[in-house]
């Protein structure tokens, strides 16, 4: 539990650490989370975000991988507040007036947390890369814009809201052109079969990151040996080549040991 200071209160965050044999310091990848489906679960939001596989992944090449989770979500202490209907019941909000301030408050609270993370001993702080799966995803292009120091940055399946909201585009592509800014080429990674995020749909969200001066290369795969694309990112085969070469032509560790 970190304790944090975000919106001027004081809250302590769940966060999970994988690391390597050793003391490091380790080339590190800060990973976030996505949503709750959509929103209308409540048991849902303490469950703890493990990525197990993904980051098993990365730990066998070399890295660090820390998980933590934002303000009501996995174990952290406040309000889980991301973009909800002014009733609840009804999960999250296609409304862009609470959808998009819903992520602003996501992106506060990796603000806050993300300089104690990387203060850890065992960080290469001249190594760090940022990444999530879903609304982790988008989030993780969206932050970066402002944060060029990082070596690279990682989207599975990213996006705010579903395309079943008539707002989606508007909504996710305001989110990603943020991260335009960003300097470095993004690794984009998306699964055909997506309930959330049709190939069609996410392709135009990054043409639009493109177009506002956005850097990187939108991969898309078949969900095979996972139940939708949704979840490729549980599916290191599927990407692994890809990610191999992202992370090289970064100067970062990719190959296996």
């Amino acid at each position: 539990m970190v304790p944090v200071t975000v919106d001027g209160e004081q809250v302590k965050l769940a966060v999970t650490t994988y690391k390597p044999p050793g003391t490091g310091p380790f080339p590190t990848l800060i990973f976030h989370h996505g949503s709750t489906g959509r929103g209308t679960d409540p048991a849902a939001f303490s469950r703890p975000y493990n990525p197990k596989v993904t980051a098993d992944w990365f730990v066998a090449r070399g890295w660090a991988v820390v998980l933590p989770s934002r303000r009501g979500r996995g174990g952290s202490e406040g309000r889980y507040d991301e973009g909800f209907d002014t009733n609840r019941a009804y999960g999250y909000s296609c409304d862009t007036n609470l959808s998009i301030p819903g992520a602003d408050r996501a992106l506060r609270d990796i603000e806050a947390i993300t300089p104690l993370l990387l203060a850890q001993p065992f960080v290469d702080r001249s190594r760090t890369a940022v990444g999530g799966q879903s609304r982790g995803g988008i989030l993780s292009v969206a932050w970066s814009g402002k944060h060029p120091e990082m070596r690279a940055v990682i989207n599975f399946v990213g996006g705010w809201m579903g395309a079943g909201c008539s707002t989606a585009s508007t909504i996710n592509q305001t989110l990603f052109k943020r991260g335009a800014t960003y300097g470095g080429p993004t690794l984009w990674l998306y699964g055909d079969n997506d309930p959330f995020y049709p190939l069609s749909h996410s392709r135009s969200n990054f043409e639009a990151y493109r177009a506002a001066g956005g850097t990187g290369t939108f991969n898309e795969f078949p969900p095979t040996g996972v139940q939708n694309g949704h979840g490729i990112s549980f599916a290191p085969a599927l990407w692994a080549s890809t990610m191999e070469a992202y992370l090289k032509q970064r100067g970062l560790p990719s190959g296996a040991p």
